[in-house]
């Protein structure tokens, strides 16, 4: 999925560059300070706070690497629900798995774990359950393979 541009709304796509720009102007200074005072305490073999800033350095720049590959390529979709109802990213599904009762309905959000609605689950678009059901609309029923087998859900609602 690297190599694939991703899907993501205007709203997500202002927000994740706001986080890239501060992560690589206040977010590197502050490291860096971090870092500093952390190598006036002396030793730095066996400096806690030294080891915790140089982790907190590493993580911050996968996260810069992580987000400026993302955006490089971004694709900026719409957060609706097409005119033929059908399952794209950015929209919320309700699924039943077959045999379930009725009411026992489980809801996700379509799309990247960065355009997470809420508290929703993220359902990812290159998941198995997530290939069975992309361009599907309500009432369908598809069969996907899960690593506990095959499974059969039934989309109840697609909504934005």
């Amino acid at each position: 999925m690297a190599n694939e541009p991703q899907k993501l709304t205007k709203v997500t796509y202002d927000r994740l560059s706001e986080e890239l720009a501060d992560l690589t102007t206040r977010g590197r200074i502050d490291i860096a300070n971090a870092i500093e005072a952390a190598r006036a305490l002396g030793d730095l073999k066996e400096n806690g706070d030294y080891h915790a800033a140089k982790d907190t350095q590493g993580k911050m720049e996968a996260r810069v690497r992580q987000l400026q590959s993302m955006l490089k390529d971004a694709i900026i979709v719409e957060a609706e629900v097409p005119s033929d109802g059908t399952i794209t990213e950015g929209v919320i599904v309700a699924i039943r798995y077959h045999g379930d009762d009725e009411d026992d309905i489980s809801e996700y959000f379509f799309g990247s774990i960065e355009e997470r609605s809420g508290d929703l689950p993220v359902l990812s678009p290159t998941s198995p359950m997530g290939k069975a059901v992309h361009g599907k609309a309500k009432g369908h029923e598809v069969s996907y393979v899960a690593p506990g087998g095959e499974l059969t859900i039934v989309i109840v609602d697609v909504r934005a």
